[in-house]
């Protein structure tokens, strides 16, 4: 039993604790006694202090940042100063990260044909195979006469498509009856009566969730910091201690508030016609609020080289932090000799005109405003490029399905590889039959139908899908079957790979705008080898 000791003892045994480490190295291989009597082993104190070493040595390994804060401590006086480098290289688990999307796109020129009401898109759509995106992109959705052309473009068959496409999307075929289909004039009517032409487009549009004005503004503040716009209310910014400017505080609580106006499981997000040519993109709900930079523009190149009849509608936009562009294109018609040299000149004015509006206030911000300035871009839709064979040998090739021998024909495919159109542009390997030109309502090509020479059209695959960028691969490549115009609509597939992690150009955005994520969770604690 170990008797009670008087204060002076206990003084002298803190004096020799303090002076037991330099005493261990000057004193190798002897033991030390304590002021119990109890013998102190070096080899016990040596491993107790191996044992703490190794247990910060292992978190400085964690967090190299640590490590080599602690290895300047001497070096410099700014010990406490937080170094914000890890930033850079987050180590938090979800910072980090990329995520990969399913888009679907689908081309289709409906030879000036409105849809009927029993028109089911469901096939068309693949809505068994899931895709987060639906770009859809149509050609003649109007007759190209002189009325649509020069006059005023009919809206009415583009309502009927967007009411067509809703439904294939967000409702079963099996718990929806043929009367259902009539939604588009359900929702062009009010209480005055039935609406014009282009009321009932914008009507559709609007309640398709085309006019969510989140998806046209700039989210860059927002992606940076990781915050979703419309899971947050604008008590929690303010909670938050949003230290930004008032307008940036402001933007970030009017995102944070507004609600996705459409129920259904996919949301419109864009949809613009110019006299025939139709562009359609949903995505689904719970994206939305990763969409942003939302815009169109279009450039004619039919009668006189500006107007509508022939030309491209393109929207961009950015969905968390990646930009992405869909062009939908219509391009100069016919199968003389040297006709492909005008839809060379169709992309290439098309790639040089188009011209997206700068709407991103954020400094130094790098928002794509040409076509080929984006991430991953998507080009569809009636190319007219031909099989440069006589109507016979095409026929003759087309008999015994030897689609190689027809490919090596296909003027896209001469005019890519000559590198006179598309440069560096991707398009899948073509394992289905020319999509142009059937007879009405036939499986039978037009040719085998009409004696006329004038009005016969050699088959071709005129219905294109290409990509252009990294980060996208095609799942899939095919065509549809169905008989409703003389062409044969084509589909393709994408995977495509979206940043989504929160390091990167908008770094010091994160930092000034707080966006309500707790400092203490973006990066590790700053720890000491001699804290225990």
């Amino acid at each position: 039993m170990t008797k009670s000791r008087t204060a002076d003892e206990s003084v002298k045994d803190d004096k020799s604790k303090k002076s037991i480490l330099p005493r261990i190295f000057r004193r190798k291989g002897k033991n030390k006694r304590g002021p119990d009597g109890d013998i102190i082993a070096e080899k016990e104190i040596l491993f107790d202090l191996e044992s703490r070493y190794m247990s910060k040595r292992g978190l400085a390994e964690a967090y190299p940042v640590i490590k080599k804060s602690f290895s300047g401590r001497n070096r410099s006086s700014r010990v406490g100063r937080l170094n914000l480098s890890v930033l850079e290289r987050p180590r938090i688990k979800g910072f980090d990260r990329g995520q990969e999307y399913r888009i679907f796109v689908g081309t289709w020129n409906v030879a000036g044909k409105s849809p009927n009401i029993g028109l089911d898109l469901q096939d068309f759509l693949q809505v068994g195979g899931y895709s987060d995106i639906y770009v859809l992109g149509f050609q003649e959705i109007v007759p190209l006469n002189a009325g649509n052309v020069l006059v005023m473009e009919d809206n009415e068959p583009a309502a009927k498509w967007l009411a067509l496409i809703s439904q294939a999307l967000n409702e079963p075929r099996d718990e929806v009856d043929d009367s259902n289909v009539s939604i588009y004039y359900k929702e062009s009517r009010s209480t005055s009566g039935h609406l014009s032409q282009k009321s009932s487009f914008k009507v559709l549009s609007k309640n398709y969730g085309v006019d969510n004005p989140l998806v046209k503004t700039c989210n860059c503040e927002v992606e940076a910091c990781g915050v979703g716009r419309r899971t947050r209310k604008p008590r929690e910014f303010v909670d938050s201690g949003c230290s930004g400017s008032s307008e940036e505080c402001y933007s970030m609580s009017r995102h944070a508030s507004y609600e996705v106006r459409n129920n259904g499981k996919y949301c419109l997000i864009a949809s613009k016609q110019m006299v025939g040519i139709f562009l359609a993109v949903w995505v689904r709900s719970e994206l939305v609020q990763h969409i942003g930079h939302l815009r169109m523009a279009s450039v004619g190149r039919g009668i006189m080289g500006c107007l509508g009849n022939k030309g491209c509608i393109a929207m961009s936009m950015s969905l968390h932090r990646t930009s992405f562009c869909f062009v939908c294109s219509h391009l100069t018609s016919g199968e003389k000799e040297g006709d492909e040299l005008k839809r060379n000149a169709d992309v290439a004015e098309i790639l040089k005109s188009t011209q997206f509006p700068t709407i991103c206030k954020t400094p130094d911000s790098q928002i794509p405003e040409k076509i080929l300035d984006h991430d991953r871009v998507i080009w569809l839709g009636d190319l007219n490029y031909r099989i440069s064979l006589s109507y016979h040998d095409a026929r003759t090739l087309l008999e015994v399905n030897d689609w190689d021998a027809l490919l090596d024909k296909d003027q896209l495919m001469t005019e890519r590889e000559a590198g006179r159109v598309f440069d560096g542009w991707k398009e899948g390997k073509i394992y289905f039959a020319p999509t142009y030109k059937y007879w009405h309502n036939s499986d039978a090509y037009a040719g085998e139908m009409t004696k006329s020479k004038r009005k016969r059209r050699t088959p071709a695959w005129c219905d294109r899908i290409l990509w252009y960028g990294n980060g996208i691969e095609q799942l899939q490549y095919i065509r549809g079957e169905s008989r409703f115009s003389d062409h044969r609509p084509v589909c393709a597939v994408f995977k495509a790979r979206v940043d989504n992690s929160n390091n990167g150009r908008h770094r010091k955005r994160c930092s000034s705008v707080g966006a309500g994520i707790p400092l203490d969770e973006v990066m590790p604690q700053r720890h000491s080898f001699f804290e225990y």
